[in-house]
């Protein structure tokens, strides 16, 4: 690939009560651009992901960007959305307008406020993700849409509930210590995997601890072409990424599966010539432990039907073979929408350089990223390595 990653920030994730979404862009995108030591006005040209569907009156985002800096009046600034991968996609068209040469230094930058509206109105706003004439609606919300995902995974492999509270407990374990995750509690295996009032069923075996939280937040990374990366304080290189699309009915695949991000781990696998066993340490998208779960057979972790394996000889944990989520994932860090595939490759990009502080996996280099729209939708797939 012809980008790095030279610059980020990263707004603590969480209910930002009072705080404007425009508030939430201008921080981010001026402390990444001081991050990568970046004049805006060398900056070529800006994307910011954001899915809205409601959450906040305020749509058309792109020229919100400016208001950071005067000299990023008139640059070029596009809004990409891709469902819950619309973070990924807005880093994936700035590296396509530097492999392209129509940019030198993209600014990109991820964004939701998901807290102004009710609970029910969230959930509205959700499912348009899904295939909504036979999955929204009277058909249910998003949790609903995962609950079956995860029955019919039970089905054909056994009832995996001891592995989603396993994967529960260890990303709030891991987001405990992460100072911008929205949740910072060890919640421990036991409150994970027993119903009750503080942790009841939400919809199917999934309860309230196998949910991401719905979270306002905002992360931004400066990118840019290889050789202008090596001039500067630091640089994490793209070595692969994939973008693949499936289709959205889940009525048109075998949802147990997660075709689509099995192929988009074995494109970035064949692009950066390693496998699974090269990677350091990955980032994935666990909007439901089951997500979590079918992520670990997609990217060749477990073999089908066997992902509770990796959690259960603690494979995925900080001291195991290959570490899942240390940031504590969208489980415990939070996911706001179009935020999270940009706050991912912060994550990731932050391992590879050692950056991590607290969070940091020891000799970590290779680092992965996965992130998914919808039910294995959209799937995007990154290997980044520090070279500067």
């Amino acid at each position: 690939m012809t980008g790095c990653i030279v610059g980020w920030a990263h707004t603590k994730f969480g209910k930002h009560e009072g705080v404007e979404l425009e508030t939430l862009i201008v921080d981010a995108v001026t402390d990444a651009l001081v991050d990568a030591n970046v004049a805006p006005a060398d900056v070529d040209e800006i994307y910011i992901g954001h899915f809205n569907g409601g959450f906040v009156m305020q749509d058309f985002p792109a020229s919100l960007v400016l208001q950071a800096h005067k000299d990023l009046r008139f640059k070029p600034a596009t809004r990409v959305e891709n469902a819950c991968a619309t973070g990924s996609a807005a880093i994936h068209q700035g590296l396509n307008s530097i492999a392209a040469k129509k940019a030198r230094i993209v600014l990109c930058v991820g964004v939701e406020k998901m807290t102004e509206i009710s609970g029910a109105a969230i959930g509205e706003v959700l499912t348009k993700a899904s295939y909504f004439k036979e999955e929204g609606g009277e058909n249910g919300s998003f949790v609903d849409i995962f609950a079956r995902i995860t029955d019919s995974y039970f089905q054909k492999y056994g009832d995996q509930s001891d592995a989603l509270a396993q994967i529960a407990a260890k990303n709030h374990a891991n987001g405990a210590v992460n100072p911008l995750a929205h949740f910072q509690k060890d919640l421990g295996y036991d409150f994970c995997r027993t119903e009750s009032d503080r942790n009841p069923l939400v919809s199917g075996h999934l309860k309230r601890s196998d949910c991401s939280p719905v979270t306002d937040g905002a992360a931004a990374v400066v990118l840019a072409d290889t050789e202008t990366a090596m001039g500067m304080k630091k640089a994490v290189l793209f070595r692969a990424t994939a973008h693949v699309n499936d289709f959205l009915p889940m009525s048109k695949r075998d949802v147990t599966q997660f075709e689509g991000a099995a192929l988009a781990w074995q494109k970035v696998y064949e692009q950066a010539k390693i496998g699974v066993d090269d990677l350091d340490v990955v980032e994935v998208h666990d909007c439901f432990t089951t997500a979590e779960l079918l992520i670990y057979e997609a990217m060749g972790l477990a073999e089908k039907g066997d992902g509770a394996r990796a959690i259960a000889e603690g494979w995925s944990t900080k001291e195991g073979k290959l570490p899942v989520n240390p940031s504590g994932g969208l489980k415990s860090k939070g996911h706001p929408i179009g935020a999270t595939g940009v706050s991912m490759h912060v994550m990731a990009a932050m391992q590879a350089r050692g950056d991590a502080g607290p969070l940091q996996i020891d000799g970590a280099e290779i680092a992965g990223v996965f992130n998914m729209g919808g039910s294995a939708v959209a799937n995007y797939a990154s290997i980044l390595e520090a070279v500067r």
